[in-house]
């Protein structure tokens, strides 16, 4: 099972280190709204799928809340499927939808979990939410 904050599940971007510091710079000043995972990972941590609406605490490499997020979207898809939107909404900065499936390979390929065209991704919305507590964000 994935981490819970407060009642909510927690959303933990990228590698932890400097990779996650980054990603979450990058959701604290909007500019990224969007993740992709691997469908299988949910089976294997026994997890469903987000729902919209849902809200997420978004967690540091000490597995603090720094954000709290509200899930705009969830769409299951083919990798090869992913479309240039989605990618884009996920602020990292690449120049076209080659350059993010490159990265996407490489990163999920140096996690042990090769990528092909067909291999089953989750892609979700998301946005930062005004307001909201995590317990840990008041600490």
């Amino acid at each position: 099972m994935w981490p819970r904050v407060d009642g909510m599940r927690a959303m933990e971007l990228g590698a932890p280190g400097s990779m996650r510091d980054e990603l979450n710079a990058l959701v604290l000043v909007g500019a990224k709204r969007a993740t992709t995972g691997l469908l299988g990972e949910y089976a294997e941590e026994d997890e469903r799928l987000e729902t919209v609406g849902e809200r997420l605490a978004l967690l540091d490499n000490e597995g603090a809340a720094v954000a709290v997020l509200e899930i705009t979207g969830v769409e299951v898809k083919a990798f090869d499927e992913v479309t240039w939107e989605h990618a884009a909404a996920e602020g990292e900065g690449d120049a076209d939808l080659d350059a993010w499936r490159d990265v996407h390979r490489r990163f999920w390929s140096g996690e042990g979990t090769p990528v092909e065209g067909d291999t089953l991704v989750v892609c979700l919305g998301f946005r930062l939410t005004d307001g909201a507590s995590a317990s840990s964000l008041s600490e």
